[in-house]
């Protein structure tokens, strides 16, 4: 075996990324998100039971989007209901294709949606720059806009897309009857429904209905496998089998049409096995942990009640205080309890985005209370 240059690997004590893995895998226990794996613990989860118990590794890898690749697609079509689901290695591209598809088929270039939605704040605009779309905003407040909202745009929008849950702005969600007379206000208007469904899989707990009944919904929905399932990265698009074959070939024009694609498409089959059978428990552990946290002095939770596993805190220090707190409880205690700490619009508060995964099921509330104690310690 050749020789490693060590010159050439990352420095926890200089580089902060290196830091926060060697910190956080290091852990016995962790509240938020799950425990970040070296390449060699991703490789070996993939080939051990779990890969094999989601697709037969004895045979023949991917070529162009076959064979796993057309499992995967597969699958998702039948958990979503849907006639057809094409594999999209990101979920920006899926996106800027579901758009440019239903533009094409209703000759109308304007797309409904929030200005905290997906595509307005991470992916630079690019339905707008790579496919000449625009957008309108039925509402500014933060959360899903209303039957009424939409119902009263002022513009002819041909597109009504949907995100959910609306991630930034706490990842919250209507009431199953407002989301059905949302829905059904753009058809009023002879407008299709996309929704961007990259967490759709956690939705099904807050509606109190199917994930099929869920996407039915809509005319085309987006998921991801990577936010929520564990996944290496990649999405699906799924709709009718005209659209979804329509999308193939903006994929092949977006530069989606890769030559193999079987980790990113193994670890999705392994989420979907592995995770998918969980999140009403995660959804459902949520609910403990925001109330846990909410004891600490100065603290905000939105919403109060989280409506998926994740939701948003806050706390009255820097991000950089509570970072540096954060990474010094986890290696001195060998107890995490949060990702990253970015500054926030709420004065004197910086924010971190609470994931309620496997890990976080061991906690119980006394002992949040005691690590969440020990942390504020930290701050002094």
């Amino acid at each position: 075996m050749a020789d490693v240059d060590e010159s050439s690997l990352a420095d926890p004590a200089t580089d902060p990324a290196e830091r926060r893995f060697t910190a956080v895998r290091g852990c016995e226990r962790q509240l938020s998100g799950v425990r970040p794996q070296s390449l060699a613990e991703r490789l070996a989860d993939l080939a051990g039971d779990a890969g094999r118990a989601a697709f037969d590794l004895d045979g023949r890898s991917d070529v162009y989007g076959d064979g796993i690749v057309a499992a995967l697609e597969d699958r998702v079509a039948d958990l979503l209901g849907t006639d057809a689901a094409a594999y999209f290695p990101t979920g920006t591209m899926a996106q800027q294709v579901a758009l440019r598809c239903w533009a094409e088929r209703t000759g109308n270039p304007l797309v409904a949606m929030h200005p905290l939605a997906h595509p307005e704040v991470h992916e630079r605009h690019a339905y707008a720059q790579l496919s000449g779309l625009r957008s309108v905003w039925p509402t500014n407040a933060p959360r899903l806009p209303t039957a009424t909202e939409v119902a009263d745009c002022d513009e002819p929008f041909g597109t009504l897309m949907l995100e959910l849950p609306l991630r930034d702005a706490g990842f919250v969600l209507p009431e199953w009857a407002e989301l059905q007379a949302t829905v059904q206000a753009a058809r009023d208007r002879d407008a299709v429904v996309h929704f961007d469904g990259a967490r759709l899989w956690e939705t099904t707990a807050h509606f109190g209905v199917p994930l099929r009944e869920v996407a039915e919904l809509a005319d085309s929905v987006y998921v991801s496998f990577y936010k929520t399932l564990g996944g290496v990265s990649g999405a699906a698009l799924a709709g009718p089998a005209d659209f979804i074959a329509q999308a193939k070939a903006w994929r092949h024009r977006y530069g989606g049409q890769l030559f193999q694609q079987w980790p990113a498409a193994l670890s999705a089959l392994v989420g979907l096995d592995r995770e998918l059978p969980r999140l009403d428990e995660y959804v459902a552990h949520a609910k403990t942990v925001a109330l846990a946290l909410a004891a600490a002095p100065g603290s905000r939770i939105h919403p109060s009640v989280p409506m998926t596993h994740q939701f948003q805190f806050w706390l009255p220090f820097t991000a950089d205080e509570l970072n540096e707190a954060t990474l010094r409880q986890a290696e001195e205690s060998k107890r995490v309890l949060f990702g990253g700490w970015r500054d926030s619009a709420v004065p004197g508060h910086a924010l971190t985005e609470i994931t309620v995964a496997g890990p976080a099921l061991e906690w119980s509330p006394e002992d949040i209370a005691k690590a969440l104690t020990e942390f504020l310690l930290q701050l002094g």
